[in-house]
């Protein structure tokens, strides 16, 4: 089942980030960015840099040359954090982001591939095979570091674009304040999902253990 799921995830991954960019990218410029702006403006959502590693994550395990290949990505603690990443990009879009919306044709294709399809293949291979109990409440602190790295340079980048990837980041629009309660609800959010990563990784560990024995 994990091979099943790492395979489906990589090949589901990998043609929705290309179908995404073929289909973004010149609409991008439609609108009236630049090549490279366009290509900055598609790796600019937390939801393409979150696919794109859990895809890294299934490449760099499809054997053990692999690890040699992709170290970073193919490390346990890496998997979790990715896990959480991935899984908070599913409730975000799913509560929040998919009511502001409605994409048509390969928009929401790539719509629902990369927002409810891949987190949730993701999230079932990791709990399947990429947990195996090692993970650390200490790599807490350095998950967190991927959310936050993000916010800073979605806001730092708004004012020189003159756009935000989420509209709850629009600091233009909503305010500071709200901007500030919105990345605080949401690294809430993230850091409770971390806890129970790494819950769920040391109970699996647990219970492969018992059934071992």
């Amino acid at each position: 089942m994990g091979r099943f799921l790492q395979m489906t995830g990589l090949a589901i991954g990998l043609a929705g980030l290309v179908l995404q960019f073929c289909i973004s990218i010149p609409a991008s410029m439609e609108a009236g960015r630049s090549l490279l702006g366009s290509i900055v403006f598609v790796f600019s959502f937390f939801t393409i840099l979150t696919n794109i590693g859990a895809v890294l994550v299934y490449a760099s395990l499809l054997s053990p040359a692999g690890y040699a290949w992709l170290p970073a990505f193919a490390g346990t603690r890496i998997r979790a954090g990715v896990a959480v990443s991935i899984a908070l990009v599913f409730i975000i879009y799913a509560a929040v982001l998919a009511q502001l919306w409605q994409p048509q044709g390969l928009f929401l294709l790539c719509d629902v591939l990369l927002h409810y399809v891949t987190p949730v293949l993701f999230v079932l291979w990791w709990l399947t095979s990429g947990a195996d109990g090692r993970t650390r409440w200490s790599d807490i602190s350095w998950w967190v570091l991927y959310p936050v790295a993000y916010l800073i340079y979605a806001l730092m980048r708004a004012p020189f674009a003159g756009e935000v990837p989420y509209p709850f980041l629009d600091v233009a629009r909503n305010g500071p304040a709200s901007v500030a309660i919105s990345a605080a609800a949401i690294t809430g959010l993230f850091l409770v999902l971390c806890v129970v990563a790494v819950l769920a990784d040391h109970n699996i560990a647990r219970t492969r253990l018992l059934s071992v024995r």
